[in-house]
């Protein structure tokens, strides 16, 4: 429940910062998102999760985000498990970067970033050993010097020999190389590219899956925010290509459920709470009855923790 109240808090200064971009209509579902959790425990009130609540959905507001960002997590981990053992792929993580620029350079840069991207993974070599990816927009804002940092973060699938097969290898310095090449900017000095070691891939996971913007930056002030939003609203923030893209089609099919955990907890109560100025109040417990245990207990897992 911390978790929960503490994004809520942060939706609260949400609205006031978005007001002046949404229409009532919206604004009123940002008012009223998650006022109403709908939550179950085990039998030792240790264990929890969230069955249901009125959720807005909307892209800037930190619970909705938080939500969605757990779903990617497991989604993504599940599609590189698949990729590993259907298709005998290992991954690489990938972060691209370039200089700082102010608000007003932000929008160009990012779709700058875009047709970047797209010329380096259309040269040859990288079409040789990349079978698909699964890539992240990111910005964070650096208050010091009121200035913005895109970045993608991306996870590369590669065949199984790819590290020893030199026709495929691409060494950091190329990659360094190909992404000068391609944005056409000699000033960037620094790529990341990275083997994934699969049995702890929760960071590299974390680091595409969770938020493109974190609202610790974006709920700074009202200059900050009217940026993160003029800029990221309508933008793709999370892209997924070649292998996984296919994966990511089975994946909503729930062809790939078999890959899932069952959630190891039995819950027996339910719990209601609903939101007050400050902090949720609880307003009703009781044990579930026989149909609600059955439907609550021994499902699959469909959300996974991040690293913030």
């Amino acid at each position: 429940m911390e978790k929960y109240t503490q994004k809520k808090r942060k939706n609260q200064l949400l609205q006031t910062l978005i007001s002046k971009h949404v229409s009532k209509k919206t604004l009123e579902r940002v008012k009223d998102c998650n006022t109403f959790l709908f939550m179950v425990a085990d039998i030792t009130m240790e264990k929890t999760k969230l069955h249901r609540s009125n959720n807005c959905e909307h892209r800037f507001c930190p619970v909705c985000a938080w939500k969605k960002a757990r779903k990617n997590a497991m989604k993504i981990s599940i599609l590189m498990e698949y990729l590993k053992k259907e298709e005998q792929k290992e991954f690489l993580f990938l972060t691209l970067t370039a200089p700082n620029v102010p608000a007003g350079e932000l929008n160009d840069e990012i779709k700058h970033y875009n047709n970047s991207f797209k010329r380096m993974m259309q040269r040859k070599e990288v079409k040789t050993a990349v079978k698909g990816y699964v890539r992240k927009l990111e910005v964070t804002y650096n208050k010091d010097r009121d200035d913005y940092h895109p970045h993608f973060h991306v996870i590369l699938a590669a065949d199984k020999h790819y590290f020893n097969n030199k026709r495929q290898y691409i060494k950091r310095d190329r990659w360094l190389e190909l992404w000068q090449q391609s944005t056409k900017n000699p000033l960037i000095t620094q790529v990341d590219i990275r083997r994934v070691k699969h049995t702890d891939n929760k960071k590299e996971v974390s680091e595409i899956a969770k938020y493109s913007a974190k609202d610790s930056d974006y709920l700074q002030d009202e200059t900050v925010f009217d940026t993160f939003y003029k800029t990221l609203s309508g933008k793709r923030l999370i892209v997924y290509s070649g292998l996984f893209k296919d994966a990511s089609t089975l994946y909503e099919t729930k062809a790939l459920d078999h890959y899932k955990d069952m959630d190891p907890t039995y819950y027996i109560y339910q719990i209601f709470y609903h939101w007050g100025k400050t902090d949720y109040i609880e307003t009703e417990r009781k044990l579930m009855n026989q149909d609600m245990l059955k439907e609550i207990n021994q499902t699959l897992l469909d959300e996974t923790d991040i690293e913030e």
